[in-house]
């Protein structure tokens, strides 16, 4: 989409350095031709042109006739040097608009491999509030990804997610956006190569893969589902490997959970509630969305700990084909959680009950009590519960 847009703004600009040419061939024929009358007013009749008897002290009519034609001459040239100029600052100020590619060119190696290492940390003392832990528990889809030049876009923050996207991010079906990446492939020649990883069990754990970027397709995006979830993923757009004349050695990049933009549930294990009309994708944060309710909403962080991370490693010629070790296996404690910061999580209680009825002797101060009941029970130094019951003073109704 981005290549179409990119082909059809310059050859906008080309029509418009067509006209610029045009206008200054134009400007030289006209003078050519305004020079040519001028001649010809004074030769195609044969005759000295009348001149008019001279006042004492004006200008001989010929010398008037020569300063008169030398204004129009700069006139012209006056208003034409004008015209160019406006075309010329139009033609830059167009230019500058235009939109800059997002792969520099690549003139590293035609091809490099790289292994993959996705590695979940969604833990329940990262992530306190309203962890899953039965059906389904806390857990992560397959990895759905592609290698690709800037002609494609698998996803993009702040834009609408496609139908094989929405798929993915909902259901966990990958079949759509295969079919997607395929005809991209077929169509434009921008999809070098499709990779996928094992599903992971459970919040936190390893999966890995291989996958293959050549000079014209440097790029990497991938998505992997948080299940379970409304339409919550968590991905990378369009990462470059290529670094001018090189490939990048290593790279690490710490992911965070987005909406798909698709469904309008708030939590964990809300039933599906399509959003109509669709919604872009946009990233979950601590804050936003700001309702309570919502799995991710923590008010006292600045910024949520990163959900996953992802480790790409280039491979060397002699490592190409062999099998990445401890991989695909739950993270053992030491490995993840211990670098993790644990998120704390405050209490929630319900809202007071009524009154209950006043009680107590007759002719006696009688009391009354009210209730409240935990929603969240408060986790990692969180805020503890406050008291789940008051009691005050009242005049007994029904003395006893």
């Amino acid at each position: 989409m981005k290549s179409r847009r990119y082909k059809h703004e310059r050859k906008v600009l080309n029509k418009v350095l067509v006209v610029t040419t045009e206008s200054l061939l134009k400007g030289k024929v006209l003078e050519k031709d305004f020079r040519t009358s001028r001649k010809g007013t004074g030769s195609t009749s044969g005759k000295r042109p009348t001149q008019l008897p001279a006042k004492a002290g004006a200008l001989p009519l010929p010398v008037l006739q020569r300063k008169y034609l030398g204004m129009e001459n700069l006139m012209f040239v006056y208003c034409s040097s004008k015209i160019i100029w406006t075309l010329l600052v139009t033609i830059l100020g167009y230019a500058s608009s235009l939109p800059v590619r997002d792969d520099s060119i690549c003139t590293a190696e035609e091809l490099a491999k790289y292994s993959i290492i996705f590695t979940g940390k969604w833990s329940q003392t990262a992530f306190p509030k309203q962890y899953p832990l039965y059906r389904p528990p806390a857990q992560w889809s397959s990895m759905l990804g592609v290698t690709h030049s800037s002609d494609y876009s698998m996803w993009k923050k702040n834009e609408y997610a496609s139908n094989g996207v929405r798929d993915f991010a909902e259901k966990g079906e990958a079949w759509v956006l295969m079919k997607e990446i395929e005809e991209a492939g077929e169509k434009i020649q921008s999809v070098h190569g499709i990779f996928s990883a094992p599903a992971i069990s459970s919040g936190t754990g390893q999966t890995s893969t291989e996958l293959e970027v050549r000079s014209r397709h440097p790029l990497v995006s991938f998505v992997v589902r948080i299940v379970p979830s409304p339409d919550w993923f968590v991905g990378i757009d369009s990462l470059n490997l290529c670094e001018g004349d090189h490939w990048m050695e290593e790279v690490s990049v710490d992911l965070f959970p987005y909406d798909a933009g698709t469904d309008s549930g708030f939590t964990f294990s809300s039933p599906n509630f399509a959003t109509i009309p669709q919604d872009t994708v946009t990233e979950i944060t601590c804050s936003s969305p700001s309702h309570p309710a919502n799995s991710f909403y923590y008010p006292k962080l600045k910024i949520l700990p990163p959900i996953a991370q992802v480790t790409m490693v280039k491979l060397k010629k002699n490592q190409l084909g062999l099998p990445i070790p401890h991989l695909n296996q739950p993270a053992k404690s030491n490995e993840i959680l211990d670098t993790i910061s644990e998120t704390p999580l405050d209490c929630e209680v319900s809202q007071w009950s009524s009154w209950g009825l006043c009680r107590g002797p007759c002719r006696k101060p009688g009391t009354k009590i009210r209730t409240r009941f935990v929603l969240l029970h408060p986790a990692n130094n969180g805020t503890p519960c406050p008291n789940l019951d008051e009691e005050t003073g009242c005049e007994p109704d029904n003395c006893v």
